[in-house]
């Protein structure tokens, strides 16, 4: 008899207390793509294999490529054997989830593709018990969305029919390409679904250090009293990637890091560290309260948003001893392009926990290493008992480790071993791997289970997204109105531009070497 796995590993016990939502169906739209076989398949195979979805739970693919089923479920099976977290893939396994698995070629502006879809779904609920229950996730292209939406609601798809039904939509970032954009997609969609039903994905929510930002905070009574102005001195978010635009020139020259990075994930991030304590651990609660946080922020004026904001382009240079070229060199990009790979930002949040407390962001392509963290610097001590012997003793950090090497450390200072007062400083360290002897599930597993669970945290609300674009339109329509002409302003392999290090440092402050 197969023994449970907190048996075998002690540090596993008490971890399985998941629930397992019910037999649905996922339609994937753009399930040609890279997203689908990518993250998506793979995510949802793993929670297959950790029985976390029932076996009736089936997936249907809908593409303008022509490729049937059998081709699809061939593609996605050497997807998940190149790109799962479990590999290689269990045959026993994919051969029972494939076989919940459909494609449909349509277009998607095609409304017989969508009658041809309510006829297989029909046929799948009779099958397979998923009973009306329906995912529908966005993997397109934004420009897609307004027409996928239509469709589903002149064809009847977006609203269930039958008890213990229900349908939901889960969108891919980014949600508009501005402020008014944004707005008339939320439009659009509240026109078809309901707020209930609408889950809008920000894949980093689902990493696990990121969801224990609210554990760590709100679970130890030792954190909680300092996590304030009294206290900290400064926060600094980095998401810092070494790759480049991996063929994907012509949209990054559309979007740039402000939009593709800053908008989204960095807002999360620094909601997540600076909201106040929910009243309960539920969707309304915990958004409620990351929404006020955005709408605290001090705004940006057009005419100071060079004091707060830098932008920046990598030209050529090396990253881990390989020679990359410049961003003008990038397959799809322009020659002459003025669009930033890199955005430095400094923001206060003027509410009573944070007044004055500066919160420093960067973000950028081809930097030196690929981290996500948040380090929150506490104020310094008082020195005068050890003034001789502190020497370049730093303040304590607590950094938050998004990736990789998933984890919190904490910097403090301790005596060196020996018969005079030495002090130096030292990490205390947490690693997930380490202390739980499990593996981490991938961001993706964890955010399509709570959307079939009907748990809608980790997704962004709709005031949400408009409160992170409303404060960054002055510098957004600055940049665009005003070109840089000193692009490109840093080599790559590098820490971004000199004005960069500039905005930290007049304050007296430095950016944390990664």
């Amino acid at each position: 008899m197969e023994r449970e796995a907190s048996e075998l590993n002690p540090l596993r016990e008490g971890l399985r207390l998941e629930r397992t939502p019910e037999p649905s169906v996922m339609v994937i739209f753009g399930a040609s793509g890279d997203l689908t076989r990518r993250k998506l398949i793979p995510a949802l195979y793993n929670l297959a294999r950790e029985r976390l979805i029932p076996p009736g739970f089936s997936v249907v693919g809908f593409a303008r490529r022509d490729i049937g089923t059998e081709r699809f479920r061939a593609a996605m099976l050497d997807g998940t054997n190149q790109f799962s977290r479990s590999r290689p893939v269990q045959p026993s396994i994919w051969e029972t989830f494939a076989q919940g698995m459909y494609y449909l070629q349509s277009d998607f502006a095609d409304a017989d593709g969508y009658r041809r879809l309510g006829q297989l779904l029909d046929q799948i609920d009779r099958e397979r018990g998923t009973v009306g229950r329906r995912i529908f996730y966005l993997a397109t292209p934004p420009s897609t969305y307004s027409e996928i939406i239509r469709q589903l609601g002149a064809s009847g798809l977006a609203h269930p029919t039958q008890a213990n039904a229900w349908s939901r939509i889960i969108i891919e970032k980014p949600i508009g390409r501005d402020l008014v954009s944004a707005i008339e997609l939320n439009r659009q969609v509240a026109e078809v679904f309901t707020e209930d039903q609408v889950y809008r994905i920000d894949h980093y929510l689902g990493k696990e250090t990121v969801q224990n930002i609210l554990v760590f905070r709100f679970a130890n009574g030792i954190f909680e009293p300092i996590w304030n102005r009294r206290y900290v001195d400064h926060v600094q978010i980095t998401v810092s990637e070494s790759i480049g635009l991996e063929g994907r020139g012509r949209y990054y020259d559309e979007t740039g890091a402000l939009r593709d990075m800053v908008q989204n994930h960095l807002m999360q991030l620094l909601s997540l560290v600076a909201m106040e304590p929910p009243v309960a651990f539920d969707a309304n609660a915990v958004r409620g309260e990351k929404v006020k946080v955005l709408q605290a922020i001090r705004p940006i004026q057009h005419a100071d948003v060079a004091r707060y904001a830098v932008r920046g382009q990598y030209g050529p240079g090396s990253v881990g001893a390989e020679s990359v070229p410049g961003y003008r060199d990038e397959p799809g990009v322009s020659p002459n392009s003025s669009r930033e790979t890199f955005v430095a930002m400094k923001l206060f949040v003027d509410n009573w926990r944070w007044a004055d407390t500066p919160f420093y962001l960067r973000t950028g392509k081809r930097l030196p290493r690929r981290v996500s963290e948040i380090a929150i610097q506490f104020k310094r001590a008082p020195h005068l008992l050890f003034r001789q012997s502190a020497g370049e003793l730093e303040p304590n950090v607590l950094v938050l480790r998004i990736q990789p090497n998933e984890g919190i450390a904490l910097r403090a200072g301790a005596k060196i071993p020996g018969p005079t007062i030495r002090i130096r400083s030292i990490n205390m360290d947490f690693l997930y791997g380490l202390s739980f002897g499990v593996e981490q599930p991938e961001a993706y597993e964890r955010l399509l289970l709570d959307c079939m669970l009907g748990d809608s945290t980790l997704f962004t609300r709709s005031d949400e997204v408009e409160a992170a674009w409303r404060l960054l339109m002055p510098i957004l329509e600055t940049w665009e109105e005003d070109p840089a002409t000193d692009f490109p302003n840093y080599a790559a392999g590098t820490w971004g531009p000199d004005a960069a290090h500039a905005l930290i440092e007049e304050d007296g402050r430095r950016w944390r070497r990664l």
